[in-house]
């Protein structure tokens, strides 16, 4: 499988500066674009209760778009990703970093528990995006499950 990466510029430019580049926690590092389901978000450094209330958290410690690891994007359930359980696999996720604009394909999904954390670990030398909130989506109070979007780069051709 190709793990090319499409950018609106050189891909080599794009990993230098994704690797330089060093957010602040709770500083605006991006946006998140879901088209099949119309829904624009902005990506915080961070996870925590500060930075999700404002939009999709990046989750402290992954990589970023063009550095060929996981990138990990939280939100909450009832918010910005209230509509993710409509995505299919099949649909495209764009990312448009300070860098870059980078385009991904869901791959898979699939459902865990609450404290699985087995789901956030290094893929390199392969990207990967996956997007996660609480599920089910319309449960009321601490969601038992999570719900995990699995992602790959879209090869520019």
């Amino acid at each position: 499988m190709e793990t090319s990466i499409q950018t609106s510029g050189d891909e080599d430019i794009a990993t230098t500066q994704a690797q330089s580049y060093l957010p602040v926690r709770g500083e605006t590092v991006g946006i998140i674009q879901i088209p099949s389901i119309n829904t624009e978000l902005p990506i915080l450094e961070g996870t925590e209760a500060d930075e999700l209330v404002k939009g999709v958290g990046h989750y402290i410690g992954s990589a970023f778009p063009s550095e060929n690891d996981q990138i990990v994007l939280s939100g909450h359930r009832d918010t910005v990703f209230r509509n993710l359980g409509k995505v299919k696999v099949g649909d495209i996720f764009i990312i448009k970093m300070p860098y870059g604009e980078f385009t991904y394909k869901m791959v898979d999904y699939k459902i865990v528990e609450a404290d699985d954390r087995t789901v956030i670990k290094s893929t390199a030398p392969e990207e990967t995006l996956i997007l996660t909130t609480c599920y089910p989506f319309g449960y009321i109070g601490d969601a038992p499950q999570r719900y995990i979007v699995y992602a790959k780069p879209v090869i520019n051709d």
